[in-house]
C-alpha cells in the first residue's frame, strides 16, 4: 500500500512531531508565563484571528490550491468565518463560509460525538464489543473478534493493519462487504498495536447505528447535526453532491491545478464520508469546547463525550530530545504542547482534492477549522500551526509551509518495483497471450479475469469489473496502471506458471498484507 495511505494519520501526529520542537524553543526564549497553561490574553488571540486574512491568501499563492474556508471559536462565539479563492478553477464561483467541502478523515471526529452522544442516551456503551450488534463480525483471530469494543475501533488499537479494507473501496466494495471482509486481514497484537483503520472505525459506528435500529447517515443527523442546527452537513454522498454552494476537488498536475475527480466515500462514511461547512462545524467546535453543551442545553453526555479526549495508544512516538509523543483517543489526536494545554486535532485528506484540519484548545475554548478543495500539501495544517503559534506565543516559530508540503510529499512517492524504471530493452518473452487468459479467484478481493484483447491482455477486478490494461514489462511480468483513493502510478503483476499456462498472478498494490495473489479457477 503506497506510503501516503499507511501513514495518512501521521498527518495529525505530523502536527504534534512538527509543533512541538519549535514551541520547545520559543519557551526557552519566552517569560514562563509565555510558556505556561495561564490564560492567553484576549488581545493576542484577537491578533491572531487578524491575521487569518493575510495568512490565508499567502498560503493559497503560494500553494496554488484554489479554495479555503476558515472559522474561529474562542469563548462559545463563532469569532470569524470566512472564504478564499474558488469553488472550482476555471470559475468565478467564489468560497464562502457556506461552501460545502468534503471533510474526510475529520470525519471521524465528528462521528466520535455521535457515538458519545448514543453512549449518553443509553443506546450502548463505549466498552461493547462491535460483534454484538453487527451480524457475523469476526476477525482473523476469534477472541480478538468477539471482544473488539466500539473504543478499540475508535481508537485504533484492533490490530488490524494500518487502513485495512480501502482498497476493497477502491474496487468498487460496499461497506457491508468490506466489513465483512476485515475477517480475512491478519492481525497485530490486540490493544497494544496502533494502526489507523478507515473501515474499524466504520465497522464500530454501524454497530452504533444498529444498536439504535438506524441507518448511520440517519443516525448522525438526529444526535449531532439537527440539534446543532448543523443544516449543510450530512453524512451522505448524495447530499454533497446536490449542493449548489460546494467545493470541487482538485489535484497538482506539474504546476496546475486540475478539477478531475470525484470522490463518494459512503461505504467508510462515518470515517470520511462527511461533508460540511466551516460554519456548521464552528457549531459542532462550541459544542465540544462546551463539554457537550450547546446554547445552555446538553446535546451530549459530557462524561460519554469525554472519553473521546482519554489518551489511548501513542499514535507518533518521541523522535528527538525536545520533540512530545502524540497520541489518539476516540476519533481524534490528542497532545499536549509545551505550553502545557491539552490540543485535540485531526487532519483529514482524499489524495484526489480534499485537505482539511481542526485544532482545538479546550484551556482556552478556542478552536480553529480548515478545509481546503485541494490535493493535500500541508495547506490547512500550515495555517492552524500559524494560527495557534500567534496565539499562543505571539508570533509563527517557524516556515510551516515548508515543512508540512515536505511531509505531505513523502506521502505519494511511489514504491513499486517498478516505479522510476523503464522497461528492459530486451525483455525476456512472454507466453502466448492464451496462456495467461481466464478465470481466478481470492477470498479477499474477490473474482478476477485475464482476457486476451487484440493481442493484449486485459486484467478484469473488482464488482464493477474494472478493465486494467496490462504492458509487458519481463517474462511473467506485466505492469498496469491502478486508479482510486489509493493509486500512486504504475505497478506490477506478476503470473506464476504451472506447465503451459499460468497458475497465479499477484497484483504488487493489492499484496501489501499478502492478500493479493488470485488463483486460476478451473474450467466447469
Amino acid at each position: 500500500m503506497p506510503a501516503y495511505f499507511r501513514a495518512l494519520a501521521a498527518v495529525m501526529a505530523a502536527v504534534t512531531m512538527l509543533v512541538a520542537p519549535a514551541v520547545a524553543m520559543a519557551a526557552q526564549n519566552n517569560a514562563p508565563s509565555e510558556a505556561s497553561a495561564v490564560h492567553i490574553p484576549e488581545r493576542r488571540i484577537d491578533r491572531a484571528i487578524a491575521s487569518i486574512d493575510g495568512l490565508a491568501s499567502e498560503l493559497l499563492r503560494k500553494s496554488g490550491v484554489p479554495g479555503m474556508a476558515v472559522a474561529v471559536v474562542h469563548n462559545d462565539k463563532i469569532v470569524y468565518a470566512a472564504g478564499f479563492g474558488v469553488r472550482k478553477v476555471g470559475t468565478n464561483e467564489r468560497v464562502d463560509p457556506n461552501t460545502v467541502f468534503e471533510l474526510a478523515s475529520v470525519s471521524k471526529s465528528l462521528a466520535s460525538t455521535v457515538v458519545a452522544a448514543a453512549v449518553g442516551r443509553g443506546t450502548v456503551k463505549w466498552s461493547d464489543p462491535v460483534a454484538k450488534y453487527v451480524p457475523g463480525f469476526t476477525l482473523s483471530d476469534p477472541y480478538v473478534g468477539a471482544h473488539v469494543t466500539i473504543a478499540d475501533m475508535f481508537a485504533h488499537r484492533s490490530g488490524l493493519p494500518d487502513h485495512a479494507g480501502d482498497l476493497l473501496e477502491d474496487l468498487g466494495y460496499n461497506r457491508a462487504t468490506i466489513v465483512r471482509r476485515l475477517a480475512l486481514e491478519p492481525l497485530e497484537p490486540f490493544r497494544i498495536t496502533y494502526n489507523y483503520t478507515n473501515f474499524g472505525l466504520t465497522a464500530a459506528a454501524q454497530a452504533v447505528a444498529n444498536a439504535n435500529h438506524t441507518t448511520w447517515e440517519e443516525l448522525s443527523r438526529d444526535l449531532l447535526y439537527k440539534p446543532l442546527g448543523m443544516n449543510a452537513t450530512s453524512s451522505s454522498y448524495a447530499d454533497y453532491e446536490k449542493a449548489a454552494n460546494k467545493a470541487a476537488l482538485h489535484v497538482r498536475i506539474g504546476n496546475t491545478w486540475v478539477a478531475k475527480y470525484t470522490r463518494d466515500a459512503d461505504a467508510q462514511s462515518p470515517a470520511g464520508g462527511a461533508s460540511s461547512t466551516v460554519l456548521d462545524l464552528a457549531r459542532w467546535m462550541r459544542l465540544e469546547l462546551a463539554n457537550g453543551r450547546y446554547d445552555g442545553k446538553q446535546i451530549v453526555q459530557e462524561s460519554a463525550l469525554l472519553q473521546t479526549r482519554k489518551p489511548n495508544l501513542v499514535s507518533s512516538p518521541i523522535s528527538s530530545p525536545v520533540a512530545r509523543a502524540s497520541f489518539y483517543g476516540l476519533g481524534m489526536g490528542v497532545s499536549y504542547d509545551e505550553t502545557g494545554r491539552l490540543r485535540l486535532t485531526h487532519s483529514g485528506a482524499f489524495a484526489v482534492g480534499a485537505a482539511t484540519t481542526y485544532a482545538l484548545l479546550p484551556s482556552e475554548r478556542l478552536g480553529i477549522v480548515v478545509l481546503t478543495n485541494g490535493m493535500p500539501v500541508g495547506v490547512p495544517e500550515t495555517l492552524a500551526a500559524e494560527f495557534l503559534d500567534l496565539a499562543e506565543l505571539g508570533s509563527i516559530q517557524r516556515d510551516w509551509y515548508a515543512a508540512y508540503s515536505h511531509v505531505m510529499a513523502a506521502f505519494f512517492v511511489n514504491h513499486s518495483a517498478l516505479a522510476g524504471k523503464t522497461p528492459p530493452v530486451h525483455p525476456r518473452p512472454a507466453r502466448p497471450a492464451s496462456a495467461y487468459a481466464g478465470n481466478y479467484s481470492n477470498a479477499y478481493y474477490g473474482p478476477a479475469s485475464i482476457e486476451s484483447q487484440n493481442g493484449r491482455l486485459v486484467m478484469v477486478l473488482g464488482p464493477r469489473r474494472e478493465r486494467f490494461v496490462l504492458q509487458h514489462w519481463d517474462g511473467e511480468t506485466f505492469s498496469y496502471t491502478p486508479v482510486g483513493e489509493n493509486a500512486v502510478g504504475i505497478s506490477a503483476v506478476t503470473f506464476a506458471k504451472s506447465g503451459a499456462g499460468a497458475e497465479t498472478f499477484t497484483v504488487e498494490n493489492l499484496d501489501a498484507n499478502k492478500l493479493g495473489t488470485f488463483v486460476r479457477v478451473p474450467p466447469s
